[in-house]
């Protein structure tokens, strides 16, 4: 069976990606550092369901969890989970949420904020990236504001069905339009790499292997 474009780009690691994109022009497409994986050797790729979020000290606590529930039911399969919750207090994903996305078949989740139950998420390897931990949880603070909206994280303009890829390097967003050029202009890269690799084990001189090849 032959893989889909998201398998394709999850074996395309992001150094690769990265450097396609930069040579397409592209701009402001690297999601800042202070986001990292729980799980570094699992890579993770998918289209964005973007999530936009706001904070709400008098939200009530039956409101903030009937919402938070409701998200989690709109997320498709094969998608990974995208949310600017505009707030770094509590945690925007946790293990119950991880169970319920990964039973539907969501790929991951990336929060620009703090997650929690980081063990859970680990023992059921639901690859969920961050920029810290808290135990502290959304009730009666914080309320979705909107989903596949636009969104921004850091430099990095995210629209909903955009494709993401994630690594231990970092995380990185591609137009969904450029999605099919990209995964083959990293292939073919990733290809060319391996014979720069060859060559250099072999003793040819780094700068030779670069004229030779054009890449390095």
């Amino acid at each position: 069976m032959s893989k889909t474009i998201t398998d394709r780009l999850a074996g395309c690691y992001t150094g690769v990606v990265h450097d396609v994109l930069r040579k397409a022009g592209l701009i402001d497409f690297v999601l800042p550092p202070r986001l990292r994986p729980i799980l570094p050797d699992q890579a993770l790729a998918g289209p964005a369901f973007t999530i936009l979020g706001r904070v709400d000290p008098t939200a009530d606590a039956h409101d903030t969890l009937l919402a938070w529930t409701g998200l989690l039911s709109q997320c498709p399969p094969d998608h990974v989970w995208v949310c600017q919750p505009n707030d770094d207090t509590v945690a925007h994903m946790g293990e119950l949420s991880a169970e319920t996305l990964k039973d539907k078949g969501v790929r991951g989740a990336i929060v620009d904020g703090m997650i929690r139950d980081v063990s859970f998420l680990n023992d059921i390897g639901f690859q969920t990236w961050g920029s810290g931990f808290t135990p502290r949880d959304i009730v009666g603070w914080w309320l979705p504001a909107a989903i596949n909206v636009p969104i921004r994280i850091g430099d990095v303009d995210i629209h909903a069905g955009d494709y993401m890829v994630g690594d231990q390097d970092g995380l990185i967003r591609i137009p969904k339009d450029r999605i099919e050029q990209t995964v083959a202009e990293a292939e073919a890269d990733i290809g060319t790499e391996s014979e720069i690799r060859k060559a250099i084990r072999a003793g040819v001189d780094p700068q030779e292997a670069y004229l030779k090849y054009g890449k390095f």
